[in-house]
């Protein structure tokens, strides 16, 4: 196969060599046939070669599995040494159109990095990962992506005995700010240049000719991160665990542990069952990608310039930008999502429209989606969303003025909104159906069920319309775990 294990090339002082622990009875749950084709990646024929291959097993030919090793800030407390304790990197395939994407196996067994912990993964953060990451990406946000899913056959030990598995993802690359975190915290220079040169090489080689490449290096990744923070708010994703070890360089969500979507619009909404003081709180992700980012400013200080001053003044400068150009993007994708541009009075219609969502705990897709329907003069849909209707019913007429003012007619706002606002997403209480069936009764149905209709986010599908629904009390998710 068409490898290109370049990372492998880089000094072992980035990673520990070590293939993946077999597993003891593998059997495919499901492969994203759509995704080998979009990559050129050949396919075996049969499901057992599937399952050899995708529970690390049978590595593909040309693969060279190895654990890259990172640092991070967990929750603001910095970790000196993490790096991949479950997780081994096969390689680096290459398509035809010379498009580079990692391959890699979590749950595949212990590594060097481990920290005492199984190297396995349960099957319910496996299915959940699949299942939002594609929708990640079919609701049009960077993301890695979902490969295959295999049962391992063994069991894995939490606070209970629960059925392993194993998944394969696909990245343009795993190198993360906590990479850079690693070798800063060890002063390793040599280290920082290397994996700064190999992030431009991979990522942004139009970087290469830039008067000062690793200044540029750094205003691309905060342009990157404005963009991709953004697109969360748009659609009400909870990251749920921002630390710096799961901030990418290239601007794609990764890990998807404890992450959930925003049922009733609170800005303070979290579900991870470990951030017990909100510190990644839906408000706050933009001002923690922030944060994030200043630590891998202080990472390139020593690149940048000579003179540990001048280099501080202009990365500082740098990440100050981060919020005008994370703003631009936010007001424009959240303005779009009623029907006007981000000038002045959409931002103050915006900024109204939350504020009543807030104080009724509205349905965020639910209300924005319904927006549409009440240029249809039926606004049902967005009033039964409220117990106190006469707020939202003067905006609705305030909004209404607007458009008519702006000369922008119905058509053309339903057209806007129909880009932006999603009917279906991936909501917390049927992924966690998804996952009781399968782990309690070995049903992949609901599961390859809810990823199929989460194909089309922004398409009605009549004969799935439960699936559009907030969850009763009863079925409501009030948080969600990290699967290690």
């Amino acid at each position: 196969m068409p490898f290109d294990n370049s990372y492998a090339r880089l000094d072992e002082k980035f990673y520990q060599l070590i293939n993946p622990t077999p597993v003891k009875d593998p059997r495919i749950i499901m492969v994203n046939r759509e995704l080998a084709g979009e990559m050129d990646f050949p396919l075996p024929e049969t499901d057992s070669e599937l399952a050899q291959m995708f529970s690390g097993n049978n590595p593909p030919q040309g693969s060279q599995p190895l654990a890259q090793v990172y640092a991070g800030h967990q929750f603001g407390n910095f970790v000196p040494r993490l790096g991949d304790g479950r997780a081994v990197l096969l390689g680096e395939f290459v398509n035809s159109h010379g498009q580079r994407y990692d391959i890699q196996l979590k749950g595949a067994g212990q590594t060097q990095y481990s920290r005492n912990g199984d190297g396995r993964s349960p099957l319910g953060p496996v299915i959940r990962e699949y299942i939002v990451s594609e929708a990640m990406y079919r609701l049009g946000i960077p993301t890695t992506r979902a490969l295959a899913m295999v049962s391992s056959g063994e069991k894995v030990f939490r606070e209970q005995e629960l059925p392993g598995a194993v998944f394969t993802r696909v990245a343009s690359s795993h190198i993360r700010i906590g990479t850079f975190e690693y070798f800063a915290s060890r002063n390793d220079h040599e280290g920082i240049r290397t994996l700064a040169d190999y992030a431009i090489e991979r990522h942004y080689p139009e970087l290469k000719e830039a008067e000062n490449p690793y200044a540029a290096f750094l205003g691309k990744v905060c342009s990157a991160q404005a963009k991709l923070v953004a697109g969360w708010m748009r659609i009400g994703f909870i990251h749920g665990v921002m630390n710096t070890d799961n901030t990418t360089i290239s601007g794609e969500t990764i890990d998807y542990g404890p992450c959930a979507f925003m049922d009733g619009y609170d800005p303070a909404t979290v579900f991870s069952s470990i951030d017990s003081y909100g510190r990644y709180a839906y408000g706050r992700q933009p001002s923690i990608a922030q944060w994030n980012l200043a630590g891998l400013a202080g990472c390139l200080l020593p690149l940048i310039y000579d003179d540990p001053e001048q280099a501080k003044s202009h990365a500082e400068e740098i990440v100050q930008g981060f919020g005008a150009e994370f703003r631009q993007h936010y007001f424009t994708e959240m303005c779009s999502k009623i029907g006007l541009s981000a000038n002045e009075q959409g931002r103050k219609l915006l900024d109204a429209l939350l504020a009543i969502m807030h104080e009724a705990k509205a349905d965020f897709t639910q209300t924005f989606h319904g927006l549409s329907k009440a240029l249809s003069d039926d606004r049902k849909p967005v009033l039964e969303r409220f117990a106190d209707q006469d707020k939202i019913t003067v905006w609705l007429d305030d909004w209404e003025k607007e458009l008519a003012r702006q000369k922008i007619d119905a058509t053309t706002a339903i057209t806007t909104m129909g880009r932006v606002n999603p009917v279906f997403i991936p909501r917390n209480h049927r992924i966690e159906q998804a996952i009781t069936a399968a782990v309690e009764q070995d049903d992949f149905n609901p599961a390859k069920k809810l990823i199929k209709i989460l194909a089309n986010p922004y398409l009605e599908q009549p004969e799935s319309s439960e699936y559009m629904a907030p969850p009763e009390p009863e079925e409501r998710v009030y948080q969600t775990f990290c699967g290690t």
